[in-house]
Parts: C-alpha cells; structure tokens; sequence
C-alpha cells in the first residue's frame, strides 16, 4: 500500500501518520530524511545530491525521485509506506507515478485533511516536545499527564520550535496553499483522492483514514 498524507504544517499529519504505522505496519518516507540519509550513506544518488546541496542548488526532481526509488526498494518498504513532503508539484506527482509504474507499483491514495487556517494557528502555537525523546505535546489539546513530565521517557525537559509563531506560521499554510493547490485536481481526476476532517478530535481522524483504507 502506497499512500500520500496531504495537509498543511500543523493539521496532524504526523500523528495520524505514526500511528498508520503503529497499525499497518505503513514506513513514513519524509523527503528531508531519506535525502540525508542518502547523502550520510554515500550512496551513488546520495553523492550526487550532495554535490547539489554543496553548490547551494535545489535537489532536482529526478534525484528525489530516485532516492524514494531506491529507499522504496528496502526491505522495510515491503509492507507499504506513506510519503511525506513530495510530491508538491504536478511536474513530482507526474515523475513520481512513472517511477512507481516502472516497478509495478501504484498510489493507493491521496488523503487530503481538511483544515480551517485560523484555528490551525491555535495548534501550532501551541506545540511543543520533549527534548529527550521527542514526544509532542500541546498547552490545550494535549498535555502530559503528570505536568511538566513526558508520558513516553519521563524527561522534564521540553522545546518549542523557533518558527511556531503566528506570523511565521500564516506564512508557511500561504506557501502550503500555493504549492499544494494544482496537486488536488491531478489526483482527483485519477480517482485516487479522498478527504478526511483534520480539525476533528484525533481519534475520529484515524477513524476517517481508516475508513478510507477499508474502502482501497
């Protein structure tokens, strides 16, 4: 099972991701890890991405395709996986569907969670984690148990991100808009897009998804 999990920064597409995983044993390929994984590994593609990044250029399409390509071909794949950051044009979704046609492979579905902008501020403002393991947490959705101790390792130590301001964040649902805009009718038009409300309680979204997952 081949998924894409569509939604703007702070809609909660991590945790809908994480816990796709906990279930099905779905792999999240986030592109900023698999490139830096590529280029720590020295892969052939790796070296070449790296020569990119060094001159101060964009890593090209056809380079973050092949590292999902090769990344695709590990054994942990097998059970399926869900794509994280690309594509976020026409021109990658294209590129992408031919990849995964070249090796038999298909996009199950492009799930899409529905958001309100305003309220989206809200949650990611209010975000922070644990420094220790990472576990995230939220000053009114989502507060540890025992206050100022993390459920998962027990740190008392916790971070927020720099740019989890509000302006910086009605900045980045702008670009998500933009980006993501043309990337709605193409899989709409292949059949393959399906909505869920991402601004429901955590639990009725994973609900949706895997309603949508029954439905494939």
């Amino acid at each position: 099972m081949i998924l894409i999990l569509l939604g703007p920064p702070g809609a909660g597409k991590g945790t809908q991701a994480q816990r796709l995983q906990d279930k099905h044993g779905l792999i999240q390929l986030s592109t900023g890890d698999m490139l830096r994984a590529a280029v720590a590994a020295g892969t052939e593609i790796g070296k070449q991405a790296k020569a990119v990044m060094e001159r101060g250029e964009l890593v090209s399409d056809d380079l973050m395709t092949g590292i999902i390509s090769d990344r695709l071909d590990q054994p942990d794949c097998k059970s399926g996986v869900i794509l994280d950051g690309f594509p976020r044009t026409e021109a990658q979704a294209e590129a992408l569907d031919k990849m995964l046609a070249e090796k038999g492979l298909k996009l199950d579905a492009v799930i899409e969670m529905k958001t309100d902008d305003k309220i989206l501020v809200e949650r990611i403002t209010g975000r922070y984690t644990c420094a220790k393991c990472g576990a995230g947490y939220h000053d009114n959705f989502l507060k540890p148990k025992v206050d100022g101790v993390c459920d998962k390792c027990g740190g008392t130590e916790f971070t927020r991100r720099s740019d989890d301001n509000a302006e910086t964040v009605k900045s980045r649902l702008n670009a998500y808009h933009a980006q993501t805009a043309p990337l709605l009718p193409y899989y709409r038009n292949k059949g393959i897009l399906k909505q869920v409300d991402g601004m429901a309680k955590i639990d009725q979204v994973t609900a949706e998804m895997e309603a949508v997952l029954k439905a494939i």
